[in-house]
């Protein structure tokens, strides 16, 4: 089997891939919807896939791994990948996790990711009216996730939050940074007491809190929590779109609380966790399939992490239903240390009337998803449905 072709069209608003063989296998892979100016950083790897073999997916991926880098450019080499992966299984007849090794569970747990509402604002009250309405959803979800702090309107919500430089919000993932202000830093206890007093202890809390403080104020805070007893506290130095590790400074916060903190969405390649891992930097890793090079490397992370006894929470909130079936696949694969993933939406709602192969009915229950039957990832689009979302520059997608 040769790859003849590798094509990308932005459907809604995320860049699709499609890899097409000469024995009519095609392979599907999606990239995150905050990221459609990614299209032509995909089709940059044209020349380097065609005639190669989709199935020998570890030797197409030595050709163009080198060329990817910390998000948003590590997402194109990840989306490939998926689409290696869905060949190679619709080629075997089988799932994607039985090609990773095999499943090591029937169902996969989630927490709520991008499910979720508008928050009615930043006060207290509103994050607690807000967790409110996750704890009776029908998802019974075990755990909720929370944006506070930069990871929030808060930011500029709460008057003097912080005594650094305001960025306009320009792009998706521009970066405040500067010390909090005491009453800053108080109105965010205030609004954690909140949603505690809400969940109880029968639903857990993740916050997801950056990037943007500083090593003080995120030792501060992570003491001031530690009686909730949080999941985790998530990108308070690094994340999001920010381009390095800063293992040393994540050490010296981890070692000073027994708040867990969690790193990890933004990062690309198992060998930029290494430090992370080894060191003990942190408790958590949450690497996204479809930013880290994909599902094989997301599992090496995770083997390499429970060696450590360094928890696996993968990130991808807008990965979107093809990405659901990537996360899907590989965490059905991942050892003792897997938590959960971030359940991922779509940029529109008519994804699910194009996207096949979903389970019916609701998708979460008990914050478990059930396994795909594939082939492949087991998830497909319907051309004829998706014509109406295709730009005519795409039309050929398709053929």
């Amino acid at each position: 089997m040769k790859i003849t072709d590798l094509r990308c069209a932005v459907i809604g608003k995320h860049p699709i891939v499609r890899i097409v063989t000469d024995e009519g296998l095609y392979g599907l892979g999606e990239v995150e919807y905050t990221k459609p100016y990614l299209k032509p950083w995909v089709l940059h790897f044209r020349e380097a896939l065609i005639g190669e073999d989709p199935t020998d997916v570890e030797r197409v991926m030595l050709k163009i791994r080198q060329r990817g880098s910390f998000k948003p450019y590590g997402a194109a080499v990840s989306a490939i990948e998926h689409a290696l992966w869905d060949i190679a299984g619709k080629a075997a007849n089988v799932p994607a996790y039985k090609l990773l090794g095999g499943k090591v569970r029937d169902k996969v747990r989630v927490y709520n990711g991008s499910i979720r509402q508008k928050r009615t604002g930043d006060k207290p009250e509103d994050y607690a009216a807000d967790v409110k309405w996750m704890k009776e959803r029908p998802e019974n979800f075990f755990m909720v996730k929370q944006g506070i702090s930069f990871h929030s309107n808060m930011k500029r919500t709460v008057d003097d939050f912080h005594y650094g430089v305001t960025q306009p919000p320009a792009y998706h993932g521009a970066m405040d940074q500067g010390q909090i202000s005491e009453h800053a830093f108080n109105h965010m206890l205030e609004c954690v007491i909140a949603m505690k007093e809400v969940l109880g202890d029968k639903v857990s809390l993740a916050l997801d809190c950056g990037p943007g403080w500083f090593l003080p104020d995120a030792i501060r805070f992570a003491q001031a929590v530690e009686k909730y007893n949080l999941m985790w506290l998530e990108d308070m130095l690094t994340g999001d779109y920010v381009p390095w590790v800063n293992s040393q400074a994540y050490r010296e916060l981890t070692t000073s609380t027994s708040t867990p903190i969690h790193t990890g969405e933004q990062i690309y390649l198992r060998h930029n966790f290494k430090e992370l891992i080894e060191t003990q930097a942190v408790r958590v890793v949450g690497p996204d399939p479809a930013d880290i090079g994909g599902i094989a490397e997301l599992k090496w992370v995770a083997e390499h992490a429970y060696m450590h006894s360094i928890m696996m929470a993968p990130h991808g909130t807008a990965n979107g239903l093809l990405g659901l079936g990537a996360l899907i696949n590989v965490c059905a694969t991942l050892p003792a240390n897997y938590i959960a993933f971030e359940y991922p939406s779509a940029s529109d709602p008519w994804w699910e009337d194009i996207v096949t192969g979903l389970p019916s009915g609701r998708i979460v229950n008990n914050s478990m998803v059930d396994l795909l039957p594939g082939p492949g990832l087991g998830l497909d689009i319907d051309a004829k449905a998706a014509k109406p979302y295709l730009k005519e520059e795409d039309a050929g997608f398709f053929d």
